[in-house]
């Protein structure tokens, strides 16, 4: 369907957990940091959207599978991907690998996130506006 998304993310200490490697929650915030960064590059700002429209995405199902650790320092790229889009919701597909130059990238975690458009004042599911739709598809 679309172009993948790629956006980089170094681990910092606040990322890891008591044993040094990135704590499992946060691999949502780095899919999140992603998802945010290539709507942007869409030309999609979630708070102005808000404001212009009424709606936002929210999410509403994510499953993770996670396959290695990542650690402190290590240098990651999370792309992003539609894998099915409707009129009220999308799936992307997330995956995160470390990079190294010396050696084939590593994959680390793996999730699917569905998303939802909600009208923000009552959270209640509505359509999305067809010209994000239309921006969505064509990315």
């Amino acid at each position: 369907m679309a172009d993948a998304f790629d956006w980089p993310i170094r681990v910092y200490w606040e990322d890891t957990d008591a044993g040094g490697i990135v704590f499992y929650a946060n691999y949502l915030k780095f899919f999140e940091r992603a998802r945010t960064e290539w709507l942007r590059s869409l030309g999609v700002e979630q708070q102005r959207l808000r404001d212009a429209t009424g709606g936002m995405f929210v999410v509403t199902g994510t499953a993770l599978n996670y396959h290695q650790p990542a650690r402190l320092d290590d240098c990651l790229q999370i792309r992003t991907q539609i894998q099915e889009l409707g009129r009220a919701s999308l799936t992307l597909q997330q995956v995160a690998t470390r990079i190294n130059p010396e050696k084939p990238d590593t994959l680390l975690c793996e999730g699917s996130i569905r998303i939802g458009w909600v009208d923000a004042a009552q959270m209640r599911p509505s359509r999305m506006p067809a010209a994000i739709i239309d921006v969505l598809k064509h990315s």
